[in-house]
């Protein structure tokens, strides 16, 4: 069974959880004290020796950084090779999203830290950095439904969370409808679960 080093509140943890949840794809979830700085720990450090979570072990797999534990898991486990197709094009314009959600999209990570842990950056410049992020993806879903080849991919599960979760970081998602449709067909995908920030379909936020 797969091993997922988890925290609850973090979207990148989450990423995993919601496709192995879609793939019905089973895991034991090892809960990281992040807060209290786990990741740092010694004993972490020889999981991951850049302190960060998630990790993922799988037999002898052993990986870290979300967006490549998603590609290992839509190519070991989704029998429909339809979340990362072998394709050599469709290969690639999933990888673009998959870094733009592991680089560009991680300011609006930074700033929901700031807020909801009071992390010592620096917010407007983050805030501004994410805006400009969701600039871009909302003009990239003007004129289709997920990000790449008319259905949902790990592409899509790598963007996500944190444009969900926007509004913890104190960014306000309304200028944006192509965004917020995509948000709410993500929340239709059979298998979606919710986490705390995101709710489901239907649900209210607390």
């Amino acid at each position: 069974m797969i091993r997922l080093y988890d925290f609850e509140l973090s979207g990148s943890c989450y990423k995993v959880r919601l496709l192995l949840n879609i793939l019905k794809v089973s895991c034991e979830r090892i809960p990281v004290d992040f807060v209290g700085k786990e990741h740092k720990s010694e004993r972490f450090l020889k999981l991951n020796p850049l302190g960060e979570i998630p990790v993922m072990e799988d037999g002898e797999v052993r990986l870290r950084d979300a967006q490549s534990i998603l590609v290992y898991i839509a190519r070991q486990y989704d029998r429909s090779s339809t979340w990362f197709p072998d394709a050599p094009d469709s290969m690639g314009r999933i990888m673009q999203w998959l870094s733009f959600g592991g680089n560009e999209l991680m300011a609006a990570a930074g700033a929901r830290l700031i807020r909801i842990l009071d992390y010592p950056h620096d917010l407007p410049v983050l805030q501004a950095r994410a805006i400009e992020s969701f600039r871009i993806l909302d003009e990239h879903l003007s004129d289709r439904e997920f990000l790449e080849l008319g259905h949902p991919t790990i592409g899509d599960i790598a963007c996500f969370p944190y444009v969900a979760m926007a509004g913890e970081g104190g960014i306000d998602l309304k200028p944006y409808a192509n965004i917020l449709r995509w948000i709410d067909r993500i929340r239709q995908i059979p298998g979606f679960i919710p986490m705390p920030g995101i709710p489901a379909i239907g649900a209210v936020a607390a």
